[in-house]
């Protein structure tokens, strides 16, 4: 066996997929608090030094502008209605502490990137039903679903770099470590 598949190797290549996922989870998680000053910035931006974006995508920056409105709107009028964005960042960071448990343990964890996997998925029926129901441009929910199936890719890689390290470790375990107790 080479050392690149050995379960070392294999354990490392795993926590560096783990953190990789973890930090975009977190960052993607974070940009959703200062969500008011993000989005101004970035519609300012496009009225400006991003221009060209705006001439080349004038959906976007018309979508961009109506967003930032819209955001701005309720900040001033209904500030509560931005809580459901700080809680959507919650839900990212508890989301990404639960990755500790594989990055630990992969093989007796691997259950978390499973349900990871499995989130991602769920994001495109999310998107599809949820996205016309809230007026969002289609355009629009393709985004949101790219984030599932970019997630899912590293998931995947992961997963069956665990179900790898799962089958060098059992066929490194004694027959009698692996059926304790038989003579």
């Amino acid at each position: 066996m080479s050392d690149t598949n050995g379960p070392r190797a294999l354990l490392k290549r795993i926590r560096v997929w783990l953190i990789v996922f973890v930090v975009c989870l977190v960052l993607s998680g974070a940009t959703a608090f200062p969500l008011v000053t993000e989005l101004r910035l970035l519609d300012a931006s496009l009225d400006g030094w991003a221009s060209p974006v705006a001439d080349l995508l004038p959906g976007l920056a018309e979508w961009i502008d109506r967003v930032e409105g819209g955001v701005r709107a309720a900040d001033e009028q209904a500030p509560y209605l931005l809580y459901g964005t700080d809680w959507l960042a919650f839900a990212h960071l508890v989301i990404a502490v639960a990755f500790y448990g594989p990055y630990r343990d992969p093989v007796r964890n691997v259950w978390v990137v499973e349900f990871g996997m499995i989130a991602c998925v769920g994001i495109i029926p999310l998107a599809l039903i949820c996205g016309p129901v809230r007026d969002i441009p289609f355009w629009w929910s393709v985004v949101d679903m790219s984030f599932g199936v970019i997630g899912i890719l590293p998931l995947l890689h992961v997963r069956k770099l665990i179900k790898r390290l799962e089958a060098v470790r059992s066929e490194t375990v004694p027959l009698e470590a692996a059926q304790p107790g038989r003579p």
